[in-house]
């Protein structure tokens, strides 16, 4: 090879960090605009498991799409995103310790809070949707008032599994609920027979949660639910893969059929961070192996 010859790269090669941008796995030495965490963990799931191996598949998918400072060019919108000098970082994972649920949630928060603390929006891969709970006690040391959109099938609005589990992928939303900070959830997705019973859509009314079925959104479109979405300074935003119909993401813990598309979901992204100050924002329930 030729001396100054820059490197191909191309998507083949190469370590799979997320979309192969550079990698900083000491939380201390982190700079940047947006920091990639990886979260492998899968404790919290109720039905098919295996999304602790959510981080890794999204990884090497990502790296088909690698343009590093370059950006991504967007021909819909003449516009090109994410280039030189926005800096995107991945941490690597958060360290998980399969089997104690309580060492798992400490670490995710700890990590999380790093980040924050560092004045870097987190992109949380996961792992399934119980890892936002502890993501949401990360988001404390913002000291703001939080509204949070949720994209899912699912309410996420249990309160306990057998009196007992507290923490499972179907509790998110309950939980952030009590921690005080947050405020204005607009549940975007939801369907299913089954999901949750009919006292967890009262609690979730009682709490003020603007509730959207898919069918709902789908009537109103992108706009009419954006409509619905107040104008925050402060927005979090958690999104199950599963609010996609099951054939477009069939890897998934709990599939559920009649569900957004791939352009509905992202122009509603889109609009979402155009109206909102997004803080943070996360990807769960990605079961690589269904």
């Amino acid at each position: 090879m030729e001396e100054n010859v820059p490197r191909i790269d191309l998507p083949i090669t190469g370590i799979c960090s997320f979309a192969k941008y550079p990698i900083c796995t000491d939380l201390k030495k982190l700079s940047g605009d947006f920091a990639v965490i990886g979260i492998p963990y899968d404790l919290g799931v109720g039905y098919l498991s295996g999304t602790r191996l959510g981080p890794r598949r999204i990884r090497e998918s990502s790296a088909q799409y690698a343009r590093g400072d370059r950006g991504f060019y967007d021909p819909e919108r003449n516009k090109t995103y994410l280039a030189s000098p926005c800096h995107v970082v991945d941490c690597g994972d958060v360290d998980i310790l399969t089997g104690d649920l309580t060492k798992c949630f400490d670490n995710i928060e700890t990590s999380v809070k790093q980040i924050l603390l560092k004045g870097i929006i987190p992109v949380s891969i996961g792992g399934d949707h119980s890892v936002t709970i502890p993501i949401g006690r990360a988001l404390s040391v913002l000291n703001k008032q939080i509204d949070v959109v949720q994209l899912d099938a699912h309410l996420d609005w249990t309160s306990s599994v057998g009196g007992v589990q507290k923490l499972g992928n179907g509790s998110v939303m309950r939980r952030l609920s009590e921690m005080g900070y947050f405020s204005n959830f607009t549940q975007i997705g939801l369907r299913g027979l089954g999901s949750s019973r009919a006292e967890d859509f009262e609690d979730a009314h009682a709490f003020g949660s603007n509730l959207i079925t898919a069918k709902q959104a789908l009537s109103i479109g992108v706009e009419g639910v954006l409509d619905q979405i107040p104008t925050s300074d402060c927005c979090y935003v958690t999104i199950d893969i599963d609010s996609f119909d099951i054939p477009y993401a069939p890897g998934t813990g709990s599939p559920v059929p009649g569900g957004l598309d791939y352009s509905y979901i992202t122009n509603l992204l889109e609009g979402i961070a155009e109206k909102c100050n997004v803080i943070g924002f996360d990807l769960v329930e990605v079961a690589p192996q269904y």
